[in-house]
């Protein structure tokens, strides 16, 4: 327990510092924000902070920062601490860094920037991963919250892809996924992330109040002996721990809801709140639901092998009993719903940009989308079908996710540069993250299936490759207008 509250100290404290740090370097300022300037009543348009701060939070938290850490509290206390730190100077740092660079390019979304800053022939690549992410996020945020309500809510199985009432909660769910991608931005997103947020935050503060309440056990990281190698199947700490957990340390889907959100900042000072410190806040419900489970599995609630969704079930049943049990599943269900809509309006803008297709022209728009919510269900029903699809769904969301990020990492260093900032600050979580999603991919069997030792030696060559090509392009366009 003494290792979970330190974690949670650190992650906090060292927001607050951190945080000061990163809007100090950034420095903004006065100026008029896209949101006033462009103001068109869809994207554009003012928020008062409160309201964008649970715009992000919800549109950040889907069920990564649950699910994610489930199965990383496995890896034993060291997740404790490596989620904290990671989450301070790397995954906050990056929703922030991504958030006011949009909004000081006039609410350009990330493919904009990775293309302002990284060059044209990157962002055809870049265009290419974020999409099949943001395909691959859509789909797994309307298959968990569907498998989850039907299995811990209506207590009926959630593997029999024959089951009618599954595929009526996911059509339930496309319908309010399909509102949210055509509505102006404010109209649902606006209007009930406010009631929804409440809900998620009565419910972890339950989960967190039953860690303590039911007695759950944790480990203490001085007392698991080597605390890289803790994980029951003998799974590597690096680099599987960092794909695994994904939204509480680090996620690429972050910047594209960043920049979603920039179109509707009021002031450039309200950016620290709205985009880091609301990751912070997320980092604290990853570290909850990691410790919840750690506790679970001590306690003899659930076992190493139990599904994370079957997990969440267990937990909150345990520590509330079945009513309140229920309540606090319910707002869990609601986190990927808050994400899994924005997720695909995100797509829709970038695909928009990319083709270069006008979507202010309705039936463009409704091509687009049509297109977009036909892959979305062709992959839900895959993952359902097939005995092992939802868990090769997730591992291949996990990898695009940190892919995502390497991208935006290297666009924040290249941007820093630019300006004459400390681009280090971006540029060490960034080389991390490309060491960490190439011996990942190189060894994984849904990519090459190479030895560890082979892996991380051509992840190390690759990611020198990677730091030589982000300096370069940096000290390309130092001296450059953009």
């Amino acid at each position: 327990m003494i290792t979970f509250i330190i974690g949670l100290v650190l992650l906090v404290a060292g927001g607050f510092i951190y945080g000061g740090i990163c809007d100090k370097v950034f420095a903004p300022d006065r100026r008029e924000t896209p949101a006033v300037k462009f103001n068109d009543g869809v994207d554009y348009i003012p928020i008062k902070k409160w309201k964008n701060c649970i715009m992000e939070l919800l549109t950040i938290a889907g069920t990564g920062p649950i699910l994610g850490p489930i199965q990383g509290a496995l890896f034993g206390p060291i997740a404790f601490i490596t989620i904290p730190v990671g989450c301070i100077i790397a995954g906050a740092f990056h929703d922030y860094m991504i958030g006011m660079m949009s909004v000081r390019n006039e609410g350009s979304q990330i493919a904009g920037l990775v293309k302002k800053f990284l060059g044209k022939k990157i962002s055809s690549i870049y265009n290419i991963f974020v999409c099949i992410m943001l395909l691959l996020v859509g789909t797994v945020f309307l298959y968990t919250p569907g498998d989850i309500f039907l299995s811990q809510v209506l207590n009926q199985s959630g593997n029999d892809a024959k089951n009618p009432l599954f595929w009526i909660i996911c059509a339930v769910i496309f319908v309010y996924y399909l509102l949210q991608t055509i509505l102006p931005i404010d109209k649902i997103i606006g209007k009930i992330y406010p009631i929804f947020s409440a809900i998620v935050l009565v419910a972890t503060i339950c989960i967190f109040g039953g860690i303590f309440f039911k007695g759950y056990q944790l480990n203490e990281i001085w007392s698991v002996g080597n605390i890289f190698t803790q994980h029951p199947k003998n799974l590597h700490f690096v680099p599987i721990f960092f794909v695994t957990v994904a939204c509480g340390i680090v996620s690429g889907f972050h910047s594209t809801q960043s920049t979603l959100v920039a179109r509707t900042l009021e002031k450039e000072s309200d950016g620290r709140d709205t985009f880091y410190n609301m990751m912070i806040c997320e980092g604290i419900i990853a570290m909850i639901w990691a410790a919840a489970t750690m506790g679970a599995i001590n306690n003899n609630v659930a076992t190493v092998d139990t599904a994370p969704t079957a997990m969440v079930g267990k937990v909150a049943k345990d520590m509330l009993g079945n009513v309140f049990g229920i309540i606090a599943i319910i707002g869990v269900i609601l986190l990927p719903l808050t994400s899994g809509g924005t997720a695909l309006r995100s797509m829709k803008n970038i695909l928009s940009d990319a083709l270069h297709i006008n979507i202010r022209i309705k039936r463009n728009e409704i091509f687009l989308i049509s297109i977009i919510f036909a892959l979305v269900g062709g992959i839900t029903a895959f993952a359902k079908i097939n005995s092992d699809g939802f868990n090769i769904l997730w591992r291949y969301f996990a990898w695009a996710n940190q892919v995502t990020a390497v991208f935006a990492f290297a666009t924040i260093t290249v941007y820093m540069i630019h300006e004459r900032k400390p681009f280090l600050m971006a540029l060490i979580p960034g080389t991390f993250y490309m060491f960490v999603v190439s011996a990942f991919i190189l060894n994984a069997n849904i990519g090459f299936n190479l030895p560890w030792i082979i892996s991380y030696i051509v992840a190390f060559l690759l990611t020198i490759g990677f730091v030589a090509l982000v300096i370069m392009r940096g000290k390309m366009i130092k001296n450059k207008e953009l």
